[in-house]
């Protein structure tokens, strides 16, 4: 059963669940208020309640055919897993004949606005977010990063294409901490907040990289497989400033006519340093890139502040 799938292109055979659900999210209906969204009686149901289709998905890997993805040798993906668990997997090494993998990562969550079959018809309008977990500024609302503003507003965005006879997906993935976890992010907030100097979007990354070695942990070439899974070959607004996200989705071959950010007014005061120090780095923006001079006079709060 797992190589006819895998020999149709893919190397994620995820387990799946489905059910249907109200979202209740406040800032929905300040977008009512605001006009920028309509009562429609079926999918914006009420002031604060939108109508969604949602689906979580638990990840199953094929190891050869991520090792030819990735370029790695099997040998080396297998040993490394075991290793960095903690030998929790000691059959990666010692059964080869295991081609299929439950890796010890989060799962996938999505929300789908509107006909869920028009998601794979590119003759249908689509909107679309793959956003990665912030439990600070997702749940509780921290004004540090864009997380949950933008997040809402790809919520909002694929409302109106629903709408409008298309249709919206919300892909969240587990990647919490630019997939480094909730205690190096803190660590990094700390080190930020601490700097000589202040926050400053010119050392934004260079902070996490203090402690975690690297500016980035997300694997983001394999972050497409689920937007292949649902059939999307088209994109028509991608409600997302990352070129990596960007160039992963169109690498793996599927178009994206245009590409959002998140509006002006919705990036919290506190989170100019992040999204400054981004689009100086590659991200999207259909403003101006900041300069290296710029940077260094874009700061955030103290940490008593």
């Amino acid at each position: 059963m797992f190589k006819e799938f895998f020999d149709k292109g893919f190397d994620i055979r995820p387990t799946i669940a489905v059910t249907r659900a109200h979202i209740n999210i406040p800032e929905l209906r300040d977008a009512v208020s605001l006009k920028r969204l309509k009562i429609d009686g079926e999918i914006m149901k009420t002031t604060e309640q939108a109508c969604v289709t949602k689906a979580a998905f638990d990840p199953v890997w094929y190891l050869p055919g991520i090792c030819e993805r990735l370029g790695l040798e099997e040998h080396v993906l297998r040993r490394s897993i075991f290793e960095q668990t903690g030998g929790m997997f000691p059959e990666l090494i010692t059964r080869y004949d295991l081609e299929v993998f439950l890796p010890p990562i989060g799962g996938i969550t999505v929300y789908i606005f509107g006909n869920p079959e028009f998601i794979s018809d590119p003759s249908k309008k689509l909107a679309v977010r793959v956003h990665d977990e912030c439990n600070g500024s997702d749940v509780f609302g921290s004004d540090i990063c864009t997380c949950r503003p933008y997040l809402v507003h790809g919520v909002e965005v694929c409302i109106k294409t629903a709408q409008e006879g298309g249709a919206g997906v919300i892909v969240y993935y587990r990647k919490e901490g630019r997939g480094l976890g909730e205690v190096v992010k803190y660590l990094v907030y700390n080190a930020r907040k601490r700097s000589e100097g202040g926050d400053t979007a010119a050392q934004y990354f260079n902070r996490t990289k203090c402690f975690a070695g690297v500016e980035d942990a997300r694997l983001q070439p394999l972050m497409p497989d689920i937007l292949h899974w649902l059939g999307i070959t088209k994109i028509d607004t991608f409600v997302s400033m990352s070129d990596d996200k960007y160039n992963a989705v169109t690498s793996a071959g599927i178009k994206i006519i245009e590409r959002v950010a998140i509006p002006e007014e919705l990036i919290p005061p506190d989170a100019h340093v992040e999204i400054n120090a981004k689009i100086a780095k590659g991200y999207f923006t259909s403003g101006d890139v900041p300069t290296p001079e710029d940077l260094v006079k874009v700061k955030g709060r103290g940490l008593d502040s």
